[in-house]
C-alpha cells in the first residue's frame, strides 16, 4: 500500500512539472507564431513604378503587370531626407551602385544625331511665267533628273495668244509707232520669252498656241506639283527642283552641348548607309534659335555629294572635337543611367558609406555629355555612390517614406512637373475630300499602335505598307493654298522616311524607335488639317529612355504602344484635337 502511495505521488509532481513546463513553451511558441503572423498581414506590397499601388500580398501591379516589391517603413535615427531599404528589396530590385569619379578633360568629343536634307540654297520651285493649261508634261515622275534648258512642258495660253496677235499688229506700225512694237516685245520677254522665239514669231507671222517651259536649274525633281490637263496660274508652282551636288547634315545639339560647339570645329561623320566611310567636314551653322519642343540646335555641315551617295532623308551620326583648347584640369563625370530627369532639374540618389543600405536624392547639374556619361558641374564630389540601375525603384522606396525624392520635392514649385510644350499649329480650311484621305492615313496609323499595343512585331511590319498606301492617296491638288501645299510636303516626308526606317528593322524595339515621328508628324497634320473626329494626343514620360513620346488615339483611355503588356496604362492624355 505504502508503495503505491509513492508512485501516486511521483505522478502527480510529475503532471505538475508537465504542466509547468510544456504549458509554458507552448503559450511562448503560440505568442511567437501570432507576432509573425501578425508581421506577415502587416506587410505591404507596392510597385516601383507606381508607387501609389499598396496591396497586402505579393502579386502583379494592376497598371504596369510588373513584379510588386515590399514597401519599406520609415527608419528611425536618419536624417531628414535618408531612407534605408531592406537587402531583400535590394536583391529584388537589382540595384547597382558605380562610385563618381573624375576623367581627363581631353575626352571631349560630342556626340551628335542628325539627318542629311537637301542644301535648301540650291532648291528651286520651276513656276509657270503665263497662266494656261497644261498640254504636256516631259517630267512625269518625281526623282528625274533636269537640265537648265531642258524642255519641261507645253502649255496653251490664251493670253499668250493675245500677246501674238498684238505682237503681229505692232510689226505692221513697227516704223510709225516704234514705241508701242517696244512695248509689246518687252512684255512678251517678261513672261519669259527668249529672243529667238519671238523673233521666229515676227518672221513666220503665225501663231505659236503651245509655249513651252524650260527648266531654270539643274537638279532632281522632288515634287511634282501639277498633272496634263491642269489649269494654271502665273508664278505657280510646277516642279520643286533640287541640286544634290551638295547637301546638308543637320544635327540636333542640346542646350548643355552648345558651349563646346563652334562654327568651323571638325565633324566626322558616318551614315548608316556606309558605316564604314567616314566624312570629315566642318560644322558652317549654328542655328540661333533654339526649338522649344525638342531643347535642342540645328548645327549643320554642308557635304559635297557629286557621287550622290549622300541621300537627303538618310540618318547620320556624327562626332565633334571641340575647338576650345583642351583643359587640364580633370572633370566630374557620372554614369547617363543614374541622372533622372522631372522638368528643369535633373536628380541622382547616393548611397551613403556604411553597412546598412541607406539612400538620399540629391539634385545635380549636369554639363556636357561625354560619351555614355555626363559630365557634373554641381551637386557631387569624387567617391560618391550613385545609384545606377534600380533608379526608379529607389525613388519609389523615397516617395512610400515621405522624403525628399524626384515627385516629391519641397523647394519644388509647379515647374518640377515634367513640362510638354504644347503644339500651337494654325488650322488650315481645306475641303472634306482631303481630311477624309487624311482620315484614311490615321486610321491606318491606329492600326500600327494597335498592334505595338499587343508586342505584335509581325502585325505592325504588315501595316507599314497599308500606311503608305493610304498616304499615297492624298492628293495635294486639293490643297489650293501654297503656304498648306508646302506645309502638308514636309509632313509627307518626314513620314515617309519614318515608314522606310521601319521596314529594315529587326525587332518590335526599333519600330517603336521610329514609331515615335511617325506619330509626331502625323500629328502636326491632323493638327493642321483635321480628320472629322476627336482624335487624343497621349503622352509618356517613361518612353524614348525616359525623356517621354507622343501618340495619337481615338480612344481615352491609355493602351501604350511604346510598352505594351509591361506597362499598357502608363501614360496621360496631353491634348484633344478637334
Amino acid at each position: 500500500m505504502k508503495k503505491y502511495i509513492i508512485y501516486i505521488g511521483i505522478l502527480v509532481v510529475g503532471v505538475l512539472l508537465g504542466s509547468l513546463f510544456f504549458g509554458g513553451s507552448t503559450e511562448s511558441t503560440s505568442d511567437g507564431h501570432n507576432h509573425e503572423t501578425s508581421q506577415n498581414e502587416n506587410q505591404m506590397w507596392t510597385c516601383s513604378m507606381h508607387p501609389q499601388i499598396m496591396q497586402p500580398e505579393a502579386g502583379d501591379c494592376p497598371i504596369c503587370g510588373m513584379d510588386l516589391i515590399p514597401a519599406e517603413t520609415s527608419e528611425d535615427g536618419l536624417a531628414a531626407n535618408e531612407f534605408k531599404m531592406s537587402e531583400n528589396a535590394l536583391a529584388l530590385a537589382n540595384i547597382e551602385t558605380t562610385i563618381v569619379s573624375r576623367n581627363s578633360g581631353e575626352s571631349t568629343s560630342i556626340n551628335l544625331s542628325g539627318k542629311i536634307k537637301a542644301n535648301e540654297k540650291k532648291e528651286a520651285i520651276q513656276t509657270a511665267h503665263f497662266g494656261g493649261r497644261i498640254e504636256k508634261l516631259f517630267i512625269n515622275t518625281t526623282g528625274e533628273k533636269v537640265y537648265k534648258g531642258q524642255q519641261l512642258a507645253l502649255v496653251y495660253s490664251p493670253a499668250l495668244v493675245t500677246a501674238q496677235k498684238e505682237l503681229l499688229t505692232a510689226l505692221e506700225v513697227k516704223n510709225s509707232d516704234p514705241e508701242i512694237y517696244k512695248a509689246v516685245r518687252n512684255k512678251l520677254k517678261l513672261w519669259k520669252l527668249s529672243e529667238k522665239q519671238i523673233q521666229n514669231i515676227e518672221s513666220s507671222k503665225s501663231i505659236i498656241e503651245n509655249f513651252p517651259i524650260y527648266a531654270n536649274v539643274n537638279g532632281v525633281v522632288t515634287m511634282k506639283m501639277v498633272d496634263e490637263g491642269n489649269y494654271v496660274k502665273e508664278g505657280q508652282g510646277l516642279f520643286m527642283i533640287a541640286d544634290l551636288s551638295t547637301v546638308w547634315a543637320d544635327f540636333d545639339a542640346y542646350e548643355n552641348q552648345l558651349s563646346s560647339i563652334s562654327v568651323g570645329d571638325k565633324i566626322s561623320l558616318v551614315t548608316n548607309a556606309n558605316p564604314n566611310d567616314e566624312i570629315i567636314a566642318k560644322v558652317t551653322f549654328i542655328d540661333p534659335v533654339l526649338n522649344t519642343k525638342t531643347r535642342t540646335v540645328i548645327v549643320r555641315t554642308e557635304l559635297s555629294n557629286k557621287d550622290n551617295q549622300l541621300k537627303p532623308g538618310m540618318f547620320v551620326k556624327g562626332s565633334i572635337s571641340s575647338g576650345n583648347e583642351v583643359s587640364e584640369t580633370k572633370i566630374l563625370l557620372v554614369p547617363k543611367s543614374a541622372v533622372m530627369w522631372t522638368g528643369k532639374r535633373s536628380v541622382v540618389y547616393i548611397k551613403k558609406k556604411g553597412d546598412e543600405p541607406i539612400f538620399e536624392m540629391k539634385e545635380v547639374t549636369i554639363g556636357n555629355e561625354v560619351g555614355k556619361q555626363y559630365e557634373v558641374i554641381e551637386g557631387l564630389v569624387e567617391n560618391d555612390e550613385v545609384v545606377t540601375n534600380g533608379t526608379f525603384t529607389v525613388d519609389a522606396a523615397a516617395q512610400l517614406q515621405g522624403k525628399k525624392s524626384m515627385m516629391n520635392n519641397s523647394d519644388d514649385s509647379d515647374d518640377s512637373k515634367l513640362p510638354q510644350e504644347e503644339i500651337k499649329v494654325e488650322r488650315v480650311e481645306v475641303v472634306k475630300e482631303f481630311q477624309n484621305q487624311l482620315k484614311d492615313v490615321y486610321e491606318s496609323y491606329l492600326k500600327m499602335k494597335d498592334a505595338l499595343v499587343k508586342d505584335n512585331f509581325k502585325l505592325s511590319i504588315e501595316v507599314i505598307a497599308e500606311v503608305e498606301s493610304n498616304l499615297s492617296k492624298v492628293s495635294m491638288k486639293l490643297l489650293k493654298d501654297q503656304q498648306a501645299h508646302q506645309e502638308w510636303m514636309k509632313f509627307q516626308k518626314e513620314i515617309e522616311v519614318a515608314l522606310s526606317n521601319m521596314k529594315d528593322v529587326k525587332d518590335i524595339k526599333d519600330i517603336r524607335h521610329h514609331f515615335m515621328a511617325l506619330s509626331d508628324n502625323l500629328t502636326y497634320g491632323v493638327q493642321m488639317f483635321g480628320v472629322n473626329q476627336k482624335v487624343y494626343r497621349q503622352f509618356c514620360p517613361m518612353a524614348n529612355n525616359d525623356k517621354g513620346a507622343f501618340w495619337l488615339s481615338k480612344e481615352e483611355h491609355i493602351q501604350n504602344p511604346y510598352f505594351g503588356d509591361m506597362m499598357l496604362k502608363c501614360g496621360n492624355v496631353e491634348l484633344i484635337i478637334e
